[in-house]
Order: C-alpha cells, then structure tokens, then sequence
C-alpha cells in the first residue's frame, strides 16, 4: 500500500505557543500535531500548514496537509479521536479527509479570512481572548479607513520586516468592523497576507478611531511603503484565524 495524501482541519488556542510552525526553541502547534500524528500512525509524519500563524495568535479554521503510508483511508478519516487524545486540550482536529497527491494546504488555498477582537470594558474572561482597550473608538471613521485597503495591492508599510517574501502584494476583498455587545471585531480577507499585516492594519486604524490621523493618510501611508509610518502592531492576543477557500469542488472544505 503507498502513501496517500490527507487534509486535517484543527483548531487551537495560540496562548501558550510560539506560532503554528515548528521551532527548535519553543513549544509549537504543529510540533504537537506531527507528533501526536507520528505516535498514532506507528511512523514519522511532518504535516505542512495553510499557513504560518505568530506566537499567541488563535484559529478557529487551519488546514494542513500530510502523507501516511501502508495505512487503510477509513482507518485515517476514522482517527479524528485517537489523534485528539494525544493533543492538548488547547489544540482539536475536527476532520481528516483525502485529497489528491498534490493538493497542497498552503498554496492551494485562494483566499484566508481573520478576525481581530477589541474588547472596551475589562473582563477577566477575555485574558488572553480579545484585546482590552482603555478608550474609546471612531469605528465609522475606521470603516471607512478600511475600505481604502481595497484600493490598493502593495502593503510593504505593514509587513514585519526581513521577511522572505517574493512580493508585499495581496489582494484584499473585505475589511470592515463590526460591533457588538461587548466590543469591536474587525474582519479581514484576502489571497494572501504578509507576517504581522493584519495586527500591523489594525494598529493604522485605531490611529484614525482616536484621531491621531485622518482618513486620507491612510492611502498616504501605504503608498509610502514603510512599516515606520503605520500604526504598531496590536496585541496578538485578539487575533484569530477564522477561514482558509480552497478551489476544490468539495463541500468538506468548504463547510
């Protein structure tokens, strides 16, 4: 029997970890999955993430990929328990499915949606959940900040820098806040996003809801391509990855 190919959906609480990719000095999910995958599965398996999400940040939706070999695929997609039992609590697979040899859950995913959460009143449930901020917001005024991201395609001005990338272009579809009983969240999707880009976006645009800056600097801002101009970046605490589209014709992705 030769290997085959698998999608697992998860996940995980980004409290405790130093992001999703495997580092040599620090507790990761991913080395908590491959691990939990190469004890359950008798043999050795590096899965590969749609993504790389920083220390501290959450999702809610992260597929990866990886290979098992000389295993039956009803015993794989049937190993959603087992695999569970050998993860943290702060980590859930909620499905496994097989895909073609060369799907990839990185660079097959066309577009990626987060979440960015802004709580206003202090609330010990939120530690670690949302961001606690002491002030008060413009949030239509950040609205319509938001919508010039999706004039543009070039975001050098908040991307972290040293990174390696072959571009700083991506395509933004949606940015908006959103508010609610307990606070703000902004959502934002796109093809693709730089390291620190969202946190780095959401810093600019509390610039504007305090009034610091002006609508308008925002196209200024970007068009200057320098992460010296944007706003900080937001604690990681807030931030959530909550989708990844794929163009597969296949209602299990796509749920």
């Amino acid at each position: 029997m030769s290997s085959k190919r698998y999608f697992i959906e998860l996940s995980y609480d980004g409290t405790n970890y130093h992001g999703w990719q495997t580092q040599p000095n620090g507790i990761t999910v991913q080395a908590c999955l491959d691990q939990a995958l190469s004890i359950y599965f008798r043999q050795e398996i590096i899965s590969l993430g749609c993504g790389r999400t920083d220390a501290g940040v959450h999702a809610t939706q992260f597929f990866a990929h990886f290979d098992v070999a000389d295993v039956a695929e009803a015993k794989v997609i049937k190993a959603i328990t087992g695999i569970n039992s050998l993860l943290p609590y702060t980590i859930a697979v909620k499905r496994i499915f097989a895909v073609d040899e060369e799907a990839h859950a990185r660079f097959n995913a066309t577009a990626r949606a987060y979440q960015y959460h802004i709580h206003f009143n202090k609330d010990p449930f939120k530690i670690d959940r949302s961001w606690f901020y002491k002030g008060s917001l413009d949030v239509d005024k950040m609205n319509q900040a938001a919508k010039v991201l999706l004039e543009f395609t070039d975001f050098s001005c908040f991307s972290k820098s040293n990174t390696q990338t072959f571009t700083n272009n991506c395509k933004i579809t949606l940015a908006s806040f959103e508010q609610q009983a307990d606070g703000l969240v902004f959502t934002v999707k796109a093809d693709r996003f730089l390291r620190n880009m969202v946190r780095a976006i959401v810093g600019t645009l509390v610039l504007v809801g305090k009034g610091d800056i002006e609508i308008e600097d925002v196209a200024k801002i970007i068009d200057s391509k320098n992460r010296s101009k944007a706003g900080q970046s937001v604690p990681a605490c807030g931030l959530y990855l909550v989708k990844i589209e794929y163009p597969f014709v296949n209602d299990r992705i796509k749920e």
